[in-house]
């Protein structure tokens, strides 16, 4: 059979793939080991994985790459990131050092409120070349898949600038860039003290505009006490519903005040951050399939103390996801690979349950499971090959990448100087 291209002298591919050799559910301490293995390509997707003997004799390939006897593995799902904006927020950061809280930053008038006159003042080549950077950053440390939010505008002409700039970093940068609108990230100074009034303009000119245009699939909100309350999330999640849009939430980070028992009762694809959350939120997160995506280098930035109940959620059989929550204040964090490691450092999760969280189930959080996540026959040929003895090196060792190239839909879309 002929493939466009064949990636062989792998020393073992890790496929994440969603089942296992029995054909039940893979689990997340699974990886889905191939030794030896190579990987048959054709129009940008994966036809065959298996041994290189096995592929070799079955396929034919005009192109092929030696993977050099490295480490294969599925391109990461970066399914939580803010990366459009115009300044980065270092001072705040010092601040922190010196005792002040996220918390008393935001009602200080810092935190998000801080990036949004800027963001409102750039024009769109200037938020694209800085995102555009940003995101090459990021695929050089291996991301292939990426949701990226607005919410730095909060009012209805700069959030759909933002939104048509991440349109066009999805259209011209090599890797699928998934896009949600944010309008509910905070409440704007001007409507600081009217509440009811900001919620009326989301519902009535933001979400249909943004609806109306089809520049977002999903709808986030900030659910938080500083920000939204629960009954204000509830009404705007129900306009963006009511709207087509999928929905997400920012839940628990600080206080567990029944954000992921909103997220369940709303039908939320994800519930993100999760610092905080109940016994009762864990258990409806299980019961209404909702993947709860977990955001360890936020709470290591912010100097918590405590850390979301990870494993509690992977030993309920939650399809636990991470992602680094990039933005220019909680969370300057660009790098999946710093993120597993917290997760292994910080949670207690296993190699192995982290990169399935930062691969397959971080794609179901995007609902691209389908699509991306892990390398199996039909997927989209999203890999990178890695220079490292084993896949326990990645969280192991910090500081430093150790991938060799990293490609998107078959192409190469970044390769590490010689």
């Amino acid at each position: 059979m002929q493939a466009d291209l064949i990636v062989r002298d792998c020393r073992q591919i890790l496929t994440f793939r969603a089942q296992n050799a029995a054909g039940e559910p893979a689990g997340m301490d699974d990886p889905g080991v191939v030794s030896g293995g190579a990987i048959a390509i054709s129009d940008g997707k994966i036809l065959a994985v298996g041994t290189e003997a096995d592929i070799l004799a079955s396929y034919t390939a005009s192109e092929h790459i030696s993977a050099a006897g490295g480490i294969v593995l599925p391109g990461f799902v970066d399914c939580h990131s803010h990366p459009v904006f115009v300044h980065t927020r270092e001072d705040e950061f010092a601040m922190r050092l010196q005792g002040k809280t996220y918390v008393d930053i935001a009602l200080a008038g810092g935190g998000i409120r801080s990036t949004i006159s800027s963001t409102r003042e750039a024009d769109e080549e200037l938020l694209f070349e800085l995102a555009a950077r940003r995101i090459r950053k990021m695929i050089s440390l291996g991301t292939t898949t990426l949701e990226a939010k607005s919410g730095y505008g909060l009012d209805t002409a700069s959030e759909l600038k933002q939104l048509r700039v991440i349109d066009r970093l999805a259209k011209e940068l090599p890797i699928h860039i998934v896009p949600t609108f944010m309008g509910a990230h905070e409440f704007p100074a001007e409507y600081k003290d009217n509440h009811s009034a900001f919620i009326d303009i989301l519902t009535d000119e933001m979400i249909p505009a943004v609806a109306e245009q089809g520049i977002a699939e999903f709808c986030d909100i900030f659910t938080e006490a500083h920000v939204y309350n629960l009954e204000e999330s509830r009404i705007v999640l129900d306009c963006a519903k009511k709207h087509g849009m999928k929905l997400k939430m920012h839940a628990d980070e600080i206080e567990p005040m029944g954000g992921a028992e909103l997220a369940a009762e709303m039908g939320c694809v994800s519930a993100d951050h999760l610092g905080t959350t109940s016994e009762q939120g864990i258990e409806a997160l299980a019961k209404a399939g909702v993947v709860p995506v977990l955001l360890p280098a936020t709470l290591f930035s912010l100097r918590s103390k405590t850390y979301a109940r990870g494993k509690d959620m992977i030993q309920r059989g939650l399809p636990v996801a991470i992602a680094t929550d990039y933005n220019p204040g909680s969370c300057n964090c660009d790098s999946l690979p710093l993120t597993i490691s917290l997760a292994c450092l910080q949670m207690g999760f296993t190699p192995a349950e982290a990169l399935t969280a930062a691969t397959r189930n971080a794609a179901r959080a995007v609902c691209r499971e389908a699509q991306v996540g892990s390398l199996e026959p039909g997927k989209s040929a999203d890999f990178t090959i890695w220079d490292i003895p084993s896949h326990n090196f990645i969280p192991y060792h910090l500081g430093s990448s150790h991938i060799t190239s990293v490609y998107c839909k078959g192409v190469c879309v970044h390769r590490a100087a010689e």
